[in-house]
């Protein structure tokens, strides 16, 4: 899930400062995924272990949002709406794991972060990520192509 030799201690929360919290995480890398829910959120996700991720602050203005399979649940603040991380567990990704949405991070620029996508719109998990996009409004076929 990270890279240890670029592991650090960052905090980061929503927009309004509600819900807070300090994970330690290679921050140079991250995921887009073209699901439904990823797509209209234009969130970077990075995966860790719940032992690497604290909740400092704000566990009541955090409302969980959950679909689809039921394997993870995502948490908005309530008050500025803002998607800061989420949290689930399934043995295919090394049981429970922590998603931090990078672009609520304090002290990094998103823009310096190697991104690598997903293609969640097809349920084409099992190609794994790659450099590139993948298609949007393409057959499943299409997809894994």
């Amino acid at each position: 899930m990270n890279d240890s030799k670029h592991v650090k201690t960052h905090q980061g929360g929503c927009h309004c400062g509600a819900v807070r919290y300090r994970v330690e995480l290679d921050a140079s890398a991250g995921t887009r995924c073209n699901c439904t829910i990823c797509g209209k959120l234009a969130s970077i996700g990075a995966l860790v272990k719940p032992a690497a991720f604290e909740l400092l602050q704000g566990e009541a203005s955090a409302t969980a949002y959950e679909w689809g399979h039921k394997v993870g649940k995502r948490y908005f603040c309530k008050v500025c709406g803002v998607s800061v991380y989420g949290a689930g567990y399934l043995e295919e990704m090394g049981g429970a794991w922590v998603s931090v949405n990078l672009t609520t991070i304090d002290d990094i620029d998103t823009a310096e972060v190697k991104l690598m996508y997903w293609d969640g719109r097809h349920d084409n998990w099992q190609a794994g990520p790659r450099a590139t996009p993948w298609p949007v409004h393409a057959s499943p076929a299409q997809a894994r192509g």
